[in-house]
């Protein structure tokens, strides 16, 4: 009697809860359908930042590179989307890491001695810390033109680099050399980086600290202030050289104008003599009285005009007082004898 009067009771329970499961499924699965809407929304677009380009991978195949922007995608891991930073400048580091502490930037390279230590052309041993800056060009090369861009990169230095120091002398690797090591060292760099078709673009190379080995530094500092020494002396050796050998050449080239101007002005000078005297001596030929009487009186001008104070007495006058003082000075011309 209880269990038949139970059968009913079960029956509209189970309806029941078909209809209560029922409405739950509708409402579970507008809740799935909506968010798939949402992931299937979000997942289309993407945003490329300024300083990046995006390459799309569409089904394992490359579809395109596209600029900074909100971009369009094929959603459900149909394009996968790698982002790669173009417009910075990396920065790869040989001999030292770039630590900073606080504000200031602090290198230690005590773990670099395999790296860092080269072996010159003249057989010595320079410890050479460099970093080299460089921009991504193509990322599709970049991502997938090599397994390791940036380990390619970093041998591809260290090789240029060892090449170049150990053509040049250890003074010049210290000293001098550096700015034209660096630029060499680009410029092989970029060359055989192009041949790889990286897509890498050398932005710079500079050297950082090249120094000695730390066991020999001492000694070669020693032997650097050495030769400072012996050039300043050379220098200063130059200095009075250039001060007194132009400075004699210059008197000795003046002494040399003088004496020959001398004898030029003395050559001239006998020359007019000669010729002047070859046309009197024409002349006298001609009229030997006549020439005899001019130069008489030339000669006797000459002599006369040097002369201060001069009385002319005619000779045939007798019985002059001596009035004279004894500074004046008289010429007694006779005339018979002119």
């Amino acid at each position: 009697m209880n269990s038949y009067n139970n059968q009913p009771n079960f029956e509209a329970d189970l309806a029941k809860f078909f209809n209560e499961f029922k409405n739950n499924f509708k409402f579970i699965g507008t809740g799935l359908i909506i968010l798939f809407l949402l992931v299937l929304g979000s997942t289309s677009f993407y945003t490329v930042e300024p300083e990046e380009e995006a390459v799309i991978i569409r089904l394992g195949k490359y579809e395109g590179t596209y600029p900074p922007g909100l971009h369009f995608k094929i959603p459900l891991g149909v394009d996968r989307v790698i982002k790669v930073k173009t417009k910075k400048i990396h920065q790869i580091s040989f001999g030292f890491i770039p630590q900073t502490t606080g504000r200031r930037l602090r290198f230690r390279s005590d773990a670099f001695d395999d790296e860092s230590l080269m072996l010159t052309g003249d057989l010595n041993v320079a410890d050479v810390e460099w970093v080299v800056q460089f921009q991504i060009s193509d990322p599709f090369k970049f991502l997938f033109q090599t397994a390791s861009p940036e380990k390619n990169i970093k041998d591809v230095s260290e090789s240029i680099m060892r090449r170049v120091i150990g053509d040049r002398l250890v003074t010049e690797v210290l000293t001098t050399g550096r700015v034209e090591i660096a630029a060499e060292v680009q410029e092989l760099m970029q060359s055989l980086l192009n041949k790889y078709d990286m897509g890498v673009q050398i932005f710079t190379v500079q050297l950082q600290n090249v120094n000695p080995p730390e066991i020999v530094k001492a000694s070669f500092n020693e032997v650097n202030e050495a030769k400072q020494e012996q050039e300043k002396v050379i220098n200063q050796a130059e200095e009075a050289y250039n001060k007194v050998i132009p400075e004699a050449r210059g008197k000795a080239e003046k002494q040399i104008s003088e004496a020959e101007g001398f004898a030029e002005a003395a050559v001239n000078r006998a020359k007019g003599d000669a010729k002047k005297f070859t046309s009197i001596l024409e002349e006298y030929k001609r009229a030997p009285s006549v020439t005899r009487k001019r130069i008489y009186l030339e000669t006797m001008e000459e002599v006369l005009s040097k002369l201060d104070d001069l009385t002319i007495i005619d000779s045939k006058v007798k019985g002059v007082l001596p009035i004279f003082q004894k500074t004046n000075e008289s010429i007694i011309l006779n005339k018979d004898k002119s």
